[in-house]
């Protein structure tokens, strides 16, 4: 499970390159609209409906013998490649936006949203049979442990990711060049894409055996037998289903929101380069693994799965209101403080969102449910993207005087309301009816299924 939880880590030095460090740029070095760099890598996340089919067929359909991994590999060969095309694309957009050549900006527009859509494509392609495969892996309880070490392995992914564009980038401190900052963030992706690949050959070499076939606990055949229409028959059949979605929903989204803003309130609030807002993911990370830890080890044995998340979402709360006052004082300390804060309570409200994921996903249609969570995780990484930059860019409007800080405290605060709906959607959440009303239905599944 260690070796497996190393894709997870790949996941997550690449996504905190792709969401902070180009977001970061995109947006001060070069200029771009918020709303054009939140849109744009929004499309990443809409075509997160992928992943309940993306699940399904690696459900069915096995590669050379295996259901999940042959899917992670063809995923992360793909990612690791548009990531790095990605580069170029955004300097010849920026050319078009300085030229104000219309079709230039257009043409470059339709192609970023392009690419940003198939590399999460890529994305939903490898993680939606990753999830699957730790389900199929684990034990129910084997999970909470397993969850707690894969998702500490993601968050030390971001760490390491944001340390290594704090130390490789620290030569971009004050440049504005875009032939500089072109040749050398190109450079840096190709070589964290052909590492991040390499670790997922390594993460998952072996660990499905060929020709396994997983059984179904309500019959002799296997869960291939489900096709996806019925697999999505048998999620509609709970309340709770749409219930848990929600609450992932605004649980993700108050968590994400400040995402593509963050290192921007860094730069024009705070004051600090390129390399140090690079770091500053690097504190939320840690923050994030300690309290991974802590919910894993101590909080979720202790206070229980729902007690825990119910936690992670008040502690995040609180966050969210310090994370808005510090930038009042515009001190770097006071923030890198607050952001640890805030990873700590992302960290336990995550280990028990992530157990009660699990719980509430049947092992015979693994790879579907897992979508469907995937999905609702996705959606609200998309929203947050499209508000984060666009509701920043409409708080700028309404600035007395131009000044920096009041649009991204108005962003903060919204975030911190989605956070308390999040609490709400939490308490309505009941395992037990979850499984009375799925376990009957997959009882009549299979029957019309195999019947």
């Amino acid at each position: 499970m260690l070796r497996l939880g190393l894709f997870q880590g790949c996941v997550g030095c690449l996504a905190v390159i792709f969401v902070g460090l180009l977001n970061r740029v995109m947006l001060t070095e070069l200029g771009f609209p918020g709303l054009l760099v939140g849109g744009a890598l929004a499309f990443e996340q809409l075509v997160a409906p992928s992943r309940i089919l993306f699940g399904q067929v690696s459900d069915a359909h096995p590669l050379a013998g295996r259901h999940r991994t042959p899917y992670i590999w063809i995923g992360a060969a793909l990612f690791c490649s548009l990531a790095v095309l990605l580069i170029p694309l955004i300097f010849r957009l920026h050319s078009a936006l300085e030229t104000g050549s219309g079709w230039g900006i257009a043409l470059g527009v339709a192609a970023l949203c392009g690419l940003t859509a198939c590399y999460g494509l890529a994305v939903s392609l490898a993680t939606t049979p990753y999830l699957a495969l730790v389900i199929d892996s684990t034990t129910e309880q084997e999970r909470p442990r397993a969850v707690g070490l894969i998702w500490c392995l993601l968050t030390v992914g971001i760490v390491v990711g944001a340390i290594a564009s704090s130390i490789c980038l620290k030569g971009l401190d004050g440049v504005t060049d875009p032939g500089q900052l072109e040749a050398a963030l190109f450079t840096f992706m190709s070589r964290v894409a052909l590492v991040v690949f390499a670790l997922t050959l390594v993460a998952t070499w072996g660990v499905e055996t060929p020709g396994a076939r997983q059984q179904l606990s309500r019959a002799e055949d296997r869960d291939d037998a489900i096709t996806l229409a019925a697999a999505w028959r048998l999620i509609t059949s709970s309340r709770q289903v749409l219930v848990f979605f929600c609450f992932l929903l605004a649980f993700t989204l108050a968590v994400f929101l400040q995402d593509p803003i963050l290192e921007s309130y860094g730069a024009e609030v705070f004051g600090l380069p390129i390399a140090a807002t690079a770091s500053l993911s690097a504190v939320w990370g840690i923050g994030t693994l300690v309290g991974l830890l802590l919910a894993g080890l101590w909080l979720v044995p202790r206070l229980g799965k729902f007690a825990c998340a119910r936690l992670g979402c008040q502690l995040i709360l609180a966050s969210l209101l310090l994370l808005t006052l510090v930038g009042l004082s515009a001190q770097p300390a006071l923030l890198k403080l607050v952001l640890f804060l805030f990873g700590l309570a992302t960290g336990i409200g995550t280990n028990a969102t992530l157990v009660l994921m699990l719980d509430l996903t049947l092992p015979e249609v693994a790879g579907t449910f897992v979508g469907v969570w995937g999905l609702a995780q996705a959606y609200s990484r998309a929203a947050g993207k499209v508000l984060g930059g666009g509701l920043l860019d409409l708080a700028r409007t309404f600035s007395p005087d131009g000044s920096a800080f009041p649009p991204y405290a108005a962003v903060f605060v919204l975030e911190a309301a989605i956070a308390a709906l999040a609490l709400v959607l939490l308490s309505r959440v009941n395992l037990r009816q979850f499984r009375d009303d799925t376990g009957r239905s997959l009882d009549r599944v299979l029957a019309m299924e195999l019947g």
